[in-house]
């Protein structure tokens, strides 16, 4: 089967795609996200769109030094009726993130991208949603203390196959979309080429 390159940092995508038997090297984009996200929420665009781009951006660097190579990028994004929300940079964070989602809905989107020679080839976005149950700020300190630190960052501020699957009171939608990446699709691409 053809050989990826991931641009992802994310040990999480790169263990799904060894998972699934995706035979990947790794090559990061060092894509800086932050200002790219300014810049799309100043236009309007919202979390769906965003996370397109910013999984095109990190595919298309990467693929632009590594000739005839196929690249796969991708990112993930928190969609709180409309209002973008990203990853948290510190405990803070990622509490005040977990009391804006408390007792409410919300849509995981993660988009993918695969490019070639510095162009986009392919690409597909999936969504889930997730209803989070009503916790008190002491039951939301505590979730917080059981995650180490590579975990909270490693994915979002739940970690759907551990301690956070105990945050939901309803999950609709593919495991692997909420750790980051929509596999079956990708395999499905990869295997028509």
């Amino acid at each position: 089967m053809l050989k990826l390159v991931l641009a992802s940092k994310s040990k999480v995508r790169h263990e799904i795609l060894l998972k699934y038997n995706i035979n990947c090297i790794v090559e990061h984009s060092n894509v800086d996200e932050e200002p790219v996200k300014k810049s799309l929420l100043n236009e309007g665009a919202t979390p769906e769109i965003i996370s397109k781009n910013l999984a095109e951006l990190k595919a298309n660097k990467v693929s632009q030094k590594l000739y005839d190579q196929f690249v796969l990028g991708a990112d993930s994004v928190i969609d709180l009726d409309g209002e973008l929300i990203s990853k948290p940079e510190n405990r803070e964070q990622a509490f005040n993130i977990l009391k804006k989602l408390n007792g409410k809905m919300h849509n995981l989107i993660s988009s993918v991208c695969i490019s070639k020679n510095g162009s986009m080839v392919w690409n597909y976005t999936d969504k889930a949603n997730l209803t989070m149950k009503e916790f008190n700020d002491n039951d939301l300190r505590e979730y917080l203390s059981k995650i180490t630190d590579e975990a909270l960052y490693a994915y979002n501020v739940y970690q759907i196959e551990g301690e956070g699957k105990n945050l939901f009171s309803n999950i609709e939608g593919d495991k692997n979309t909420i750790m980051g990446l929509p596999v079956d699709k990708i395999k499905q691409y990869i295997e028509g080429l």
